[in-house]
């Protein structure tokens, strides 16, 4: 696989959340800044679209695991379903290079947060989202 011996980025360790949806693409790594929480993988044939671009959809689903989990790590045991899921984007993200996935908290209410992510590749903007989430409380309610 192009770009497997490349080297992780600094502060990135492994994922520490499974999740049957990204199973698929692991390895996945995470790096906690503040309160910002970034996902990030080497992009690899797994994660791109017919045409060997990184997929609109693997960038939707790793923006809205990295909106989420950077709005209820403050909130112990709290957990999110997301409400709505908008992302714009901008470029392409292409085999071998890192991507990162960094979403930061913009608004945390008591039933309501929302959330931005920046997306790159390799340092340059690739896309950009923002979220609702509906925050649960540790029993699930």
């Amino acid at each position: 696989m192009m770009g497997a011996d490349l080297p992780v980025p600094a502060g990135f360790e492994p994922h520490f959340r499974n999740s049957p949806v990204t199973d698929p693409w692991e390895p996945l790594f995470v790096r906690r800044e503040g309160e910002a929480l970034s996902l990030g993988l080497r992009i690899a044939p797994p994660h791109c679209n017919a045409r060997g671009l990184l997929h609109g959809g693997v960038i939707s689903a790793l923006a809205d695991n990295a909106m989420g989990l950077a709005c209820v790590m403050p909130m112990e045991g709290a957990s999110a379903l997301t409400v709505s899921l908008s992302v714009d984007f901008l470029s392409a993200g292409r085999i071998g290079q890192w991507l990162e996935v960094r979403g930061v908290p913009a608004k945390l209410g008591r039933t309501l947060a929302f959330a931005d992510a920046r997306i790159a590749a390799d340092g340059a903007l690739i896309a950009k989202a923002s979220a609702t989430f509906r925050i649960l409380a540790p029993s699930g309610a």
